[in-house]
């Protein structure tokens, strides 16, 4: 393996970990499609466990992904593999498994107990690795008033560290009390964050990537011919905060940013895929990209990445030129 591990808090692990959003299928935010759209409970399961025949120990998952679905898949695939393995989820949301839809937020300490109970009965487990904020919104006050029912659930033996999923660099050190351990923030090529990956350098914590193949766009997948489902998060029916799909398609302009590096991230032989992670890798020691999956293909992509080198910093440089940094 040619990528160096990455700690999440006092576990060693590979530098790649997979995100779980895309298998829990459909689900809505109001009338707004927050999934991937359909998706394959039996392939979604052979995937999982291919990640871990191939090494993967990290899996990044929401109780809110396809409302509390996603869980449950993670949780039985990973069924006699608990113990190789770290499992992240997160908290924040409030919603109806009976109608898929987010019906809310509750910032508040007493729900964390609450949803945590939960995640680990979906989950089939009795802990979990890396418990994150999935509020990235929340403020400095009520993460201050949060810290301390997390390192009771610390103490507790409920979750062994805890993050913030948050793109604002200014927030994670509010709730960073002793077992505070990751920053999950967005992080691809086309999108740095050179704030976030400095607070994480000067506290040593992980990097967990979202959105590191941008939605999707890093792969040889999309085109400007290309067209969403109604059911899918960059479909028609796109939230606001969607930057890299727009009506149901490709945005051009960054389709235009994508094909301006292609050539630089396929040298050696990567694929498009491989070439974004490897961007990222030579972007931080401290960053593990999540990028999600419905298929055992997809997983097998990504996870021949890791056995191929990371970017030179001359290459990095070559990137920021190209696409005006």
């Amino acid at each position: 393996m040619t990528q160096a591990h990455r700690l999440i808090g006092d576990t060693a692990i590979p530098p790649l970990g997979m995100g779980c959003w895309a298998i829990g299928g459909p689900f809505q935010a109001g009338d707004t499609p927050v999934g991937w759209g359909k998706v394959d409970d039996t392939e979604s399961t052979r995937a999982v466990r291919r990640a871990v025949d191939l090494g993967i120990r990290f899996f990044d998952t929401s109780d809110v992904y396809g409302t509390g679905h996603s869980e449950r898949i993670l949780g039985a695939a990973l069924a006699g593999h608990r113990d190789d393995v770290l499992i992240a989820t997160k908290w924040g949301n409030v919603f109806d498994e009976g109608s898929r839809r987010i019906t809310g937020e509750d910032p508040g300490p007493a729900h964390v107990r609450h949803a945590l109970e939960a995640s680990l009965t979906r989950l089939g487990t009795d802990r979990v690795d890396l418990y994150q904020w999935h509020l990235g919104g929340a403020s400095a006050e009520q993460a201050q008033e949060m810290q301390g029912a997390l390192e009771d659930l610390v103490a507790a033996g409920k979750i062994r560290h805890y993050g913030w999923s948050t793109d604002d660099p200014a927030l994670p050190t509010a709730l960073a009390g002793p077992h505070f351990a990751a920053v999950q923030h967005e992080l691809n090529v086309l999108s740095d964050a050179p704030d976030m990956l400095r607070l994480v350098a000067e506290h040593n914590w992980a990097s967990v990537n979202r959105s590191p193949l941008a939605m999707g766009l890093l792969s040889e997948k999309y085109t400007g011919d290309t067209r969403l489902a109604q059911d899918d998060v960059r479909g028609d029916e796109a939230p606001p905060w969607m930057r890299y799909f727009a009506d149901g398609a490709p945005a051009g302009e960054w389709l235009k940013r994508r094909d301006a590096v292609r050539e630089i991230l396929t040298s050696d032989g990567r694929s498009l895929v491989q070439g974004a992670l490897a961007w990222i890798w030579a972007r931080s020691p401290h960053t593990v990209p999540i990028p999600g999956f419905r298929t055992v293909a997809q997983i097998e992509e990504n996870a021949d990445a890791l056995g191929r080198a990371p970017l030179t910093a001359g290459e990095l440089s070559e990137i920021d030129a190209l696409l005006g940094r």
